[in-house]
């Protein structure tokens, strides 16, 4: 990574090197490498002083700022040399020299930097316009100015660092989570080992306060988790026997047992940790217009400067070239574009850290800005508003089947779907029997499964695949309100098993706080319409559509997307993977419980909790709101500087505010985002 060159989406090279150094400190943290290659050091480090990594001690925050601290003495002393202290020894080549060495600790390391990105192609880079406009100043004597420009210069790379680091605390938390070592148990005996070379099924051994290095079953009766580092929540979390337990949970109270049951590189902590890492890949359209505005902008005002220095020796009548050099100078110490350049991916880096911070995985920036534009939120039901555990209420069959018999068969067929209705059925009948032997079996999407068993049809789903297959019946499926499975058996209608979900807890309020931003909520389901409508008047959704098949779900999306509204879907981001796509962000629910819905999702929400897709909101608005402040702060006072300078109205001080002073400014701002409080 320390001499590889950031490319845009089309492939040119971006011109701002401390746009470039940003994104490998964020990378180099994100990617877990905490120590830095040699080259890497010298060319992204002015010294030792200037040591990038801030996840160190007081003793490293000290030694970043000796440098300036050094120069910010020497330059204090000379002032008072020159206007306050009376002698007669400071002139001439002492007073030089006393500036040449305030100017030493800070410009000499920003000197270097601009000779490597010359060498490296990068000529229009921040440290050559620092360099320029300093060495210019010496060269007419304006020696404070000089040093003054360059140490606040260096300030502001301090502090940008160390915000850089701060923003990106979130995540590095979330990497540390995952233990590279822990205890299995070998016979009577435990060994510490390497997770990564833990194999499935092994037993591990949990001590209190002890991480979880791998996916596991709770061998032990009970235990209670932190699942924080997972979810955001701190609420200990109880598994009982043959529970699935999470890398990266933290044991509480008693010694645990857990069999390993995923590969280390294979867990759910893995794969959000590979998704966090990622996250940065894809960047908002905002920060790609700065990038490439960047790199257009910063020759342009360089060729600006040399004609604000020359051009009026042709147009003014008492030109003097040492005042228009200066005011040359000062337009170029302000048209420095740090305070864009650092702050904009400053905001995003916060925004996805927040998120993570609250147990929503944003896999890039771009969809931050995507979810502040959000007017409309299309969410499907089982799982996302209701807890998706169902329970089967009642059994309806008629007298001349065997019920028994007809409950073995409908639940061996149902060990075929994964559905939560098929878990349900499990639950009531139990242990599906193995000696029943199903053939031609086929699921048929948005309708049910179709069997044959012991030479007879066996069709289990809705009441739409009884229409299907022309099987007659007498039930009103409308008049009750729970989820009916339908069963035919041998071409006849069986009767139905009643099955009920429960709404979350937090469904209400969801759908409130989605109000409170002006969204609106629409529920599209494959259930049937009486219980898609049930819930939807419980929680206040303004439309709800039941009895959809996949194909109408899509049909239903596009119908809104023609509105000219941004949608964003929520659900399982597995079966309803056409909606996923076609909606302008997909957020998943429940990331800890498949793998497959975090590769497909665009937003994972960890713990399953519905309140968090407007927090996932209301981040996305807070970022852009953030980051369109500092374009505005940086543009505004930019200009107003660069107007002054050129009409000779502003010194070199005002130049030091509009650049440094702006970039802290816009720093602060952009790391306000962390420490915002977002309601659920």
């Amino acid at each position: 990574m320390a001499h590889q060159h950031r490319y845009d989406a089309q492939g040119r090279q971006l011109c701002c090197n401390q746009t470039e150094k940003v994104y490998q400190q964020a990378e180099q943290l994100m990617n877990g490498e905490h120590k830095h290659d040699e080259d890497h050091d010298h060319d992204h480090n002015h010294d030792d002083g200037h040591n990038h990594d801030h996840s160190n001690k007081e003793g490293s925050i000290v030694k970043l700022f000796l440098p300036a601290l050094f120069s910010f003495v020497l330059l204090l002393s000379g002032i008072a040399l020159d206007n306050w202290i009376p002698q007669s020894w400071f002139k001439s080549w002492i007073r030089i020299a006393w500036y040449v060495a305030a100017y030493i600790p800070v410009g000499l390391p920003v000197i270097k930097d601009a000779f490597k990105s010359i060498a490296k192609g990068a000529v229009f880079s921040e440290f050559f316009l620092m360099t320029i406009a300093t060495l210019g100043a010496f060269a007419i004597a304006e020696y404070p100015e000089a040093v003054a420009v360059m140490l606040f210069y260096a300030i502001g790379e301090v502090f940008q660092s160390m915000a850089v680091s701060r923003a990106k605390a979130n995540i590095k938390s979330l990497l540390d989570q995952r233990p590279d070592e822990v205890t299995i148990i070998e016979g009577d005996n435990t060994k510490t080992v390497k997770a990564a070379n833990v194999a499935i099924g092994t037993v591990l051994q949990l001590r209190p306060g002890e991480k979880l290095g791998l996916d596991g079953e709770l061998l032990s009766e009970s235990a209670s988790f932190n699942t924080a580092a997972l979810t955001g929540e701190s609420k200990p979390d109880t598994k009982s026997k043959g529970e699935t337990v999470l890398a990266g949970m933290i044991n509480l109270n008693t010694v645990s047992q857990v069999k390993v049951t995923t590969a280390y590189t294979d867990s759910k902590l893995s794969k959000i940790l590979e998704l966090v890492q990622n996250a940065t890949a894809q960047k908002a359209p905002t920060e790609l217009f700065i990038r490439k505005f960047a790199r257009v902008y910063t020759p342009i005002v360089v060729f600006l400067a040399i004609g604000i220095c020359f051009l009026p020796y042709f147009l003014v009548a008492d030109y003097e070239f040492q005042d228009w050099l200066y005011r040359a100078l000062i337009f170029l110490v302000i048209s420095c574009p740090c305070a864009l350049v650092i702050s904009i991916p400053l905001g995003y880096f916060g925004g996805i850290g927040a998120g993570s911070r609250n147990g929503i995985l944003f896999k890039g920036s771009n969809f931050l800005d995507t979810l502040a534009a959000i007017k409309h939120v299309v969410m499907d039901k089982t799982g996302t508003m209701t807890e998706g555990v169902f329970k089967v209420q009642e059994v309806v069959f008629s007298d001349a089947f065997d019920k028994d018999e007809l409950l073995r068969l409908v639940n061996v067929l149902e060990s075929n779907s994964t559905h939560p209705v098929a878990t349900a059925i499990h639950e009531y009948v139990g242990t599906p029997d193995s000696s029943i032997k199903m053939e031609q079996v086929e699921e048929i999407p948005g309708h049910g499964l179709k069997a044959m068993v012991n030479g007879k049809s066996l069709l289990v789903g809705n009441f739409k695949l009884m229409d299907r297959f022309k099987i007659a019946y007498t039930t009103d499926p409308d008049r009750i309100a729970h989820t009916l499975i339908a069963v035919a058996y041998d071409h006849k209608y069986v009767g139905y098993l009643a099955i009920a979900d429960s709404i979350k807890p937090d469904a209400k309020t969801t759908i409130d706080l989605l109000h409170g931003q002006n969204i609106r909520a629409t529920m599209l389901s494959g259930d049937k319409d009486s219980v898609v409508q049930f819930v939807a008047k419980e929680l206040g959704i303004d439309t709800a559509f039941g009895d959809l098949l996949p194909e109408d779900k899509v049909n239903k999306v596009k119908a809104i997307k023609a509105k000219n509204e941004k949608v964003a879907f929520v659900g399982d981001g597995v079966n309803d993977a056409p909606v996923v796509a076609l909606s302008d962000v997909g957020i998943a629910m429940g990331g800890l419980g498949s793998d497959a819905t975090i590769e497909t999702a665009d937003v994972v929400i960890q713990d399953d909790r519905p309140s968090k897709i407007p927090m996932a909101i209301q981040i996305g608005k807070q970022t852009k709101k953030i980051v369109w402040q500092n374009i505005t702060l940086a543009f505004v006072v930019k200009a107003i500087v660069l107007i002054l300078g050129a009409g000779g109205l502003a010194t070199m001080w005002e130049a030091v505010f509009a650049d440094v002073g702006v970039s802290l400014l816009a720093i602060l701002n952009a790391v306000r985002i962390q420490n915002m409080k977002f309601s659920t």
